[in-house]
């Protein structure tokens, strides 16, 4: 992404050891100008070659989306005999679901999983982003019907690795930057743009932010023929 000058970083952000130099991927705006977009690395990881793309979209948090999307890799791979560099999924969260892309950093200071009801097997709020890494060894050959082997692995850093595409909706960070501090989630004398900053600067390695989401959806059916899954459960 095009990165901007930050703006003078708070204390929240220096004990974070987020540079007030860094820049901010989509800008600080509300929203997003052309511009700060990175239209040119969004084509590139969007419109790379592939006879098969499809587009999850996620709003509503279900951690058994990624489940489907794993099994869509499966089902492409070994079911339909597709190579796995002939495979294009995109996942396209925002709302709730941006979470998806943040890092162990951002659920931790931020209170996430209090702040959405996202509770663990005991209960607990859950507070790092325990569907990003992978279980399983990276290894092409293991038996796909294995459930402890990578192909049953439908973590996000393993989903990454057999090609899924992450996006991250700029205007979901904001919006979402304004209801954490309204709510009390954010550090004493955050600002909204503070959180959306520190937020688009700790994002999962290999995430593409993207101006709205929507509109990308949009984008992507028409001009790169991703097919539409928005699955219910």
């Amino acid at each position: 992404m095009i990165r901007r000058d930050f703006l003078a970083a708070t204390s929240v952000l220096a004990a974070s050891g987020t540079a007030a130099a860094q820049g901010v991927p989509g800008g600080t705006h509300f929203v997003e100008r052309r511009r700060d977009f990175d239209l040119v690395a969004f084509e590139r990881v969007v419109g790379r070659p592939a006879r098969i793309r499809q587009l999850y979209e996620g709003v509503v948090f279900r951690p058994a989306l990624l489940s489907s999307v794993k099994n869509s890799f499966n089902g492409l791979q070994f079911g339909f005999g597709y190579a796995p560099g002939e495979v294009a999924i995109a996942f396209a969260a925002h709302g709730p679901s941006a979470v998806y892309g943040y890092s162990d950093e951002i659920w931790s200071r931020y209170r996430l999983g209090e702040f959405f009801k996202l509770a663990d097997a005991t209960g607990a709020p859950i507070d790092s982003n325990v569907f990003l890494r992978r279980r399983a060894a990276i290894d092409p050959a293991a038996d796909p019907d294995d459930p402890a082997g990578m192909f049953q692995d439908a973590s996000i850093e393993m989903l990454q690795h057999r090609g899924l595409i992450v996006l991250t909706c700029h205007t979901a960070v904001e919006e979402q930057a304004r209801t954490l501090v309204k709510g009390g989630m954010a550090p004493a004398g955050s600002s909204a743009t503070d959180v959306a900053d520190d937020i688009l600067t700790h994002l999962v390695p290999g995430v593409v932010v993207v101006p709205s989401m929507v509109a990308t959806i949009a984008v992507l059916q028409a001009q790169y023929r991703y097919t539409y899954l928005a699955p219910t459960l």
